[in-house]
C-alpha cells in the first residue's frame, strides 16, 4: 500500500494512528479482533526497538531485528488495511480519513461497447502452431485497447472461406497479445479460416472483423 509512510518515524507514528482508530472502531466497523491484537502486539514491539535504536544502548542485533519487525508490521498493516477496512463498507470516508488511507472512487467506471474492430497478422512461429498479433488499429504497439478486457477469436480448419460467422466452430480468448492455437500433426498443411472481435470488461462485444485465414506450418 503506497501511502503507508517510508520514514522511519513517521511510520512509527502512522502506525500508531492506524491501530489506535482502528480500536476505538472496532466493533463498529467489525474488525477482527485477534488480527488487531495481534497487529498491536507487533507494533508495541517495533515502537520499543525503535525508541532503543535513538540511544547509545543499542546495538546491531537491535537494528536488525528493528528492521524485520518493521518490515512485517509493514506487511501486515497492508493487509489488514486491504482486507478489512480499504474495502468495508462499515468504513465511511471520513473514517478513511482518520485512519489515513486512501478513499477510492468506489463508482464503477463504464465500459463502453468496442467500436473498433482489431488489427491482426498471423505468424508461423513454429510446427503447428499459428501466433495472432492483435492492436487496436493503428496503433504504434500490439496489445489491446483503452476499455477492453480482450480478443475473442473464432475459427475453424476448411477447404474454402465459410460464409457466416457461425460456421466457424471453435473459439478462444486472449487478453494480451498475441494468442496462440496449436493444432495436431495431421492438420499441418490445412487452412483455417478466423474471425475476431474486441470484448470489454462489462462483456460487451464489439463488430466482428472480416474473415481472414492462414494454412498450419
Amino acid at each position: 500500500m503506497s501511502n503507508i509512510p517510508t520514514k522511519e518515524v513517521e511510520f512509527v507514528e502512522w502506525s500508531g494512528n492506524l491501530i489506535d482508530v482502528s480500536k476505538n472502531h472496532k466493533v463498529e466497523w467489525a474488525l477482527p479482533d485477534d488480527k488487531l491484537s495481534a497487529l498491536e502486539s507487533l507494533y508495541i514491539e517495533v515502537k520499543a526497538l525503535h525508541e532503543k535504536c535513538q540511544t547509545a544502548a543499542s546495538t546491531k542485533l537491535d537494528m536488525q531485528s528493528k528492521n524485520e519487525k518493521k518490515d512485517l508490521l509493514r506487511k501486515n498493516e497492508a493487509e489488514f488495511v486491504r482486507f478489512h477496512l480499504q474495502n468495508n463498507d462499515k468504513v465511511s470516508d471520513t473514517g478513511r480519513k482518520e485512519l489515513r488511507i486512501p478513499i477510492h472512487d468506489r463508482t464503477p467506471t463504464p465500459h463502453p461497447a468496442p467500436d473498433t474492430v482489431p488489427e491482426v497478422e498471423v505468424e508461423t512461429p513454429h510446427s503447428r502452431t499459428l501466433r495472432i498479433k492483435f492492436r487496436h488499429e493503428n496503433a504504434a504497439r500490439w496489445g489491446k485497447p483503452e476499455f477492453v478486457h480482450g480478443l475473442e477469436c473464432l475459427w475453424v480448419i476448411a477447404d474454402v472461406r465459410p460464409e457466416r460467422i457461425g460456421d466457424l466452430l471453435h473459439s478462444a480468448f486472449a487478453t494480451r497479445s498475441p494468442l496462440e492455437l496449436t493444432f495436431d500433426e495431421d492438420e499441418r498443411g490445412k487452412r483455417v479460416y478466423f474471425a475476431v472481435r474486441w470484448e470489454s470488461g462489462t462483456v460487451k462485444k464489439g463488430p466482428w472483423s472480416d474473415f481472414f485465414n492462414a494454412v498450419i506450418p
